[in-house]
């Protein structure tokens, strides 16, 4: 039998997640050896027996094997929350294409060692009488700091330890001398920094609508009898999916069990958190990249030990320590942003689900406009689909207008706003009622599209939209191809044909311009930049101290503004013509999620949605709250060109500061893969595309290409991935190259 080998780590803190030893794995502990396992080793020259965690199990010593050391015991009950938290890491790193060490720190949450944040207090340790007499002493001897601190500590027994050094002026040596002494004991209590600024306020009573309720009823129930599921709940903005969450967590937490709450950063409000706080108190924590590292540390720390039944918090909330998990929710999980940019590219919703089998916690999705990913799984029984149709109180759907830009053009209206919509703006005004003016600039990559027949130039080879470079030239950044960019449209003949782009600085001031009096808040990155600033901007708008809030997608996600009762959507065909895949899918979102910002209370909403392409099926749809619509539509678009869902693809990124190595890199790795497959004999079942210049051909002097690889079989883009990486490993062609796999890619390149 061969001998195997286990990397272990021995201290599990972030900084030292490089640093494994390797251990040899005796035959009757080979089944027990598995990732995640709790190991007892021998350690150091004297073999004392330490605890660590495998991480990696392989047939190659990386010494000399008489030196390698054989593995003393495995704990059998050594399931601690460490090991679920690696046997994910693993299993991310098998899943996504990483190293183990990238997806270690992606899972272990401690970034690195933050002081500990501690009360102390300073006590007498003698009886009132005892001291009295050392004080006695002291003032004979003139001993003025200790005679100070004595009478004070008299009279009041305990005193703060700052108060004692800066308001008491009592030196650190003068406490140290009294405590060796034996007079005086310093008690210390750790301070967790607690994220959350709250004031007292009492819990509301919520009260469920019929169909709220019935969803509730239902998850508790499967829940109460051990059943274990991933729910996708489909609620129409404003349906009322948070009161829903609400319910079954209470319930979860009745049961002894923790929750994990995912929600996109920029959702992330003082506004969602307060109404979380107010059901359940200090037992919940959030988690944001706003918080300072000590903030960050002790939520973990309070996460472990307990003192926290829920955390709520965007993709990295997902690994919080919780050793009690049984239930994670991710809500709006359609968002992009639960997909990761950096290695490894994991998916939130993926690895939640992965986690919830490992923890036997059950997973809720819930969105308005589902990806079309979770759709397909719920309609194809994978999920257990929930609906809800109906706004919850007195609020009905908005009402939505379309405006055709191409007519306002003809009647020589070249303003950003539509006639319609000026008039809505300006009636608005009189009545006192808030706007949100909404340009949506998600995806925008320079595209070139005429302003009169609505015409975009798009590859012909991969239905997505062509990206203008400054050399006067289209290039598809999918497979390469390039045309040089028309004087005139090849459609209608019109010269009104150029890239396209309206910046929401300039949306602003064209507002102001338009509408002298309104008051104008703008909420986009260049005003978000400091760590309050977007609560700033909402709560201000919230406090009708404007009248006007113009933004990009931020301004969308989930916020409810009793007030609005008009939403403008500016540029509707900015994120159609993406150069991604999933330009449509994007566009209906933000569409349906803009829309969904009105007429939220008694008030009645309206909606007006600009757009070029008036008759495009992601508008026509949004418009009319039709999501099976587009659904269907759009998923026979993504079977006919075999994109996600309908099929899988493995998006290969090479990098390097030489362009001619990156580049060969490339073609080394889509030769690999040619050569690969045609030996598998499983060529006809994938689809080779590049390699190609990445849509950012270049960032800080750093070049990069893309290879693409389509297939049905998720599980056969695994394999190759595997492959791949290790040709790459066992390769010189690599050095001074960077290499990224990325699955079912969120975002064009």
């Amino acid at each position: 039998m061969t001998m195997k080998y286990a990397d272990i780590i021995v201290d599990i803190s972030h900084e030292n997640l490089d640093r494994t030893y390797q251990y040899s794995i005796p035959v009757e502990l080979a089944e027990q050896a598995v990732i995640g396992a709790l190991a007892v080793v021998p350690f150091g020259k004297g073999n004392r027996l330490i605890k660590g965690y495998i991480v990696q199990v392989s047939n190659v010593p990386k010494w000399r094997e008489d030196l390698i050391k054989p593995i003393y015991q495995i704990v059998d009950d050594g399931l601690v929350i460490e090991s679920q938290l690696i046997q994910l890491a693993y299993w991310i790193k098998e899943t996504f294409g990483s190293t183990m060490n990238d997806a270690l720190k992606t899972v272990i949450p401690v970034k690195k060692s933050v002081k500990a944040k501690e009360k102390k207090t300073v006590k007498l340790a003698v009886p009132t009488e005892k001291a009295s007499e050392h004080l006695k002493l002291f003032k004979a001897k003139n001993n003025k700091g200790r005679v100070r601190l004595l009478e004070e500590l008299i009279e009041e027994d305990a005193i703060d330890y700052d108060v004692v050094l800066h308001k008491l002026n009592i030196a650190r040596t003068t406490i140290q001398d009294l405590e060796k002494f034996g007079i005086i004991t310093i008690e210390a209590e750790r301070l967790y920094r607690n994220p959350i600024q709250k004031d007292a306020m009492d819990k509301e009573q919520v009260h469920l609508t019929e169909e709220q309720q019935g969803i509730v009823d239902s998850i508790i129930k499967e829940y109460r009898k051990n059943i274990r599921n991933t729910y996708l709940i489909h609620g129409v903005t404003g349906s009322g999916k948070t009161e829903v969450y609400m319910e079954i967590i209470a319930d979860v937490i009745k049961q002894g069990k923790q929750v994990i709450m995912l929600i996109p950063e920029i959702a992330l409000t003082y506004q969602t958190v307060m109404r979380f706080y107010k059901r359940f108190g200090d037992r919940i924590s959030i988690m944001n990249s706003r918080l300072s590292q000590g903030e960050r540390y002790d939520q973990y720390l309070r996460a472990k030990k307990g003192d926290i039944d829920i955390m709520i918090g965007p993709r990295s909330a997902l690994f919080t320590p919780f050793s009690n998990l049984g239930l994670i929710i991710i809500d709006e999980e359609h968002e992009g942003t639960y997909k990761s940019e950096n290695p490894p590219k994991y998916h939130a919703r993926e690895v939640a689900i992965k986690r919830g089998q490992l923890s036997d916690a059950s997973v809720i999705l819930g969105s308005a406009t589902p990806s079309l990913e979770s759709y397909k799984n719920a309609i194809e029984g994978k999920y257990k689909l929930f609906t809800l149709q109906s706004r919850i109180g007195k609020s009905i759907m908005p009402k939505i207008w379309i405006v055709d830009l191409r007519e306002e053009l003809k009647k020589r209206n070249k303003s950003i706003f539509s006639i319609k919509l000026k008039e809505l703006v300006e009636d608005r005004l009189r009545k006192n009622q808030q706007i949100m003016l909404f340009i949506n600039r998600r995806g925008y990559a320079g595209f070139v599209s005429c302003r009169s027949c609505g015409h975009v130039m798009k590859c012909p080879h991969c239905d997505i939209s062509l990206t203008a470079h400054n050399n006067g030239t289209l290039l598809c950044h999918y497979c390469g191809y390039s045309e040089k960019a028309p004087v005139k449209c090849p459609s209608c003949g019109s010269p009104y044909i150029a890239a396209f782009g309206t910046g929401t600085q300039k949306v602003e001031d064209m507002v102001k311009k338009e509408f002298p009096g309104a008051r104008v808040l703008r909420m986009d990155m260049d005003t978000t930049k400091n760590k309050d600033s977007h609560e700033k901007i909402l709560s201000a708008f919230a406090n009708g101290e404007a009248d006007i809030l113009v933004g990009t997608q931020m301004i969308v996600k989930g916020h409810d503004f009793p007030m609005v009762t008009l939403v403008g959507i500016l540029a509707a065909d900015l994120s159609l013509y993406a150069a991604d895949y999933r330009a449509s899918e994007r566009t209906y979102q933000l569409l349906a999620q803009a829309s969904g910002r009105a007429g939220r209370s008694h008030l009645p909403g309206e909606v007006v949605i600009q757009s070029y392409q008036p008759d495009h099926y992601s508008i026509k749809s949004a418009s009319e709250d039709d999501y099976l619509g587009f659904y269907k539509q759009e998923m026979a678009y993504r079977e006919l060109l075999k994109y996600p869902p309908a099929a899988h693809i493995l998006a290969i990124l090479t990098a390097s500061k030489d362009e001619n190595k990156a580049l060969t890199a490339a073609e080394l790795i889509s030769g690999a893969a040619n050569d690969w497959t045609a030996k598998e004999g499983i060529s006809e079942e994938v689809v080779i595309i590049g390699p190609a210049a990445a849509s950012l051909a270049k960032a800080n002097d750093i070049y990069r290409f893309m290879i693409y690889i389509k297939g049905s079989d998720y599980d056969l883009l695994v394999a190759i991935k595997d492959y791949l990486e290790g040709y790459i490993n066992y390769s010189e062609h690599f050095n001074g190259c960077n290499v990224q796999f990325d699955f079912n890619p969120m975002n064009s390149y």
